[in-house]
């Protein structure tokens, strides 16, 4: 299942899924969603592993969408579908059937930080800089973040995280109840591999089952809140608000909205 994009490892009945392109900051490019696309169809079938665990190579769990790429150029696609074509591979981490545990070794941002809440849990980098800046670049957010961060940190805490964009730390994420545990730098895999080893000792049947019960009784729809997201996410591409805060993005500038 292994390619040099995404490793995969097995440490007893714990899965080990590592994002492996540190010069990219583990982005959102081609070739690595496609490879963690093929590794979750893999993982989904396996049914001795009893726990997931997602990380990263490098100084970045995942930095969100590569715009230096040609990521958003999918043929003939409409627009929300190459939108929401993105981030399907991520959202796919919805199908497994065992706990999965991100273990967000560096930087997670943007489409990266969904990355983690789509994650049953989330062990954060204490000093690692974590969030959904959207907003900043004058753009709607995807992979069904606006869904998911007010049931994982509340209506008002999400609202002040997703309007104005803000950047926090790993140690303020486990304050807000965003990330369960908050470690040290080195430490961050240590902790979740403790955790998955936890998860693993207990009965395998009961675990997938409380799983199911914990989403059904919370309604729990993030993929169908990703295709709406993809919808407005697309409109706001279009606009000229878009192009000047990817602009000020990669010239590391204040970018100048006129609200067009």
């Amino acid at each position: 299942m292994s390619s040099d994009a995404v490793l995969v490892s097995r440490r007893d009945l714990v899965c080990e899924i590592t994002l492996n392109r540190p010069e990219q900051r583990n982005a959102m490019a081609p070739e690595l969603l496609g490879a963690f696309q093929q590794v979750i169809d893999s993982v989904k079938l396996d049914r001795e592993i009893r726990c997931v665990i997602i990380t990263g190579t490098g100084a970045n769990f995942c930095s969100g969408a590569d715009f230096r790429s040609s990521i958003l150029d999918r043929g003939n696609e409409l627009p929300h579908e190459a939108s929401f074509g993105i981030y399907r591979p991520f959202l796919t981490i919805l199908d497994v059937g065992v706990p999965v545990i991100a273990a967000m070794n560096g930087h997670a941002i943007g489409g990266g930080f969904g990355l983690g809440l789509v994650c049953d849990l989330r062990v954060a980098n204490r000093e690692a800089r974590y969030g959904a800046n959207f907003a900043r670049l004058g753009l709607h957010s995807g992979m069904a973040i606006s869904y998911l961060l007010p049931r994982i940190a509340g209506v008002p805490r999400a609202a002040e995280l997703l309007f104005t964009g803000r950047i926090f730390s790993g140690a303020q994420a486990a304050e807000m109840g965003i990330a369960n545990h908050a470690v040290e730098p080195g430490e961050v895999l240590a902790r979740a591999r403790s955790l998955a080893d936890e998860i693993a000792a207990c009965a395998p049947v009961a675990v997938r089952m409380l799983k199911r019960s914990l989403y059904r009784g919370l309604g729990w729809d993030p993929r169908s809140a990703g295709e709406i997201e993809a919808l407005l996410q697309s409109r706001t591409i279009e606009m000229e608000d878009a192009k000047e805060g990817v602009a000020a993005l990669l010239e590391k500038r204040a970018p100048r909205f006129r609200g067009v």
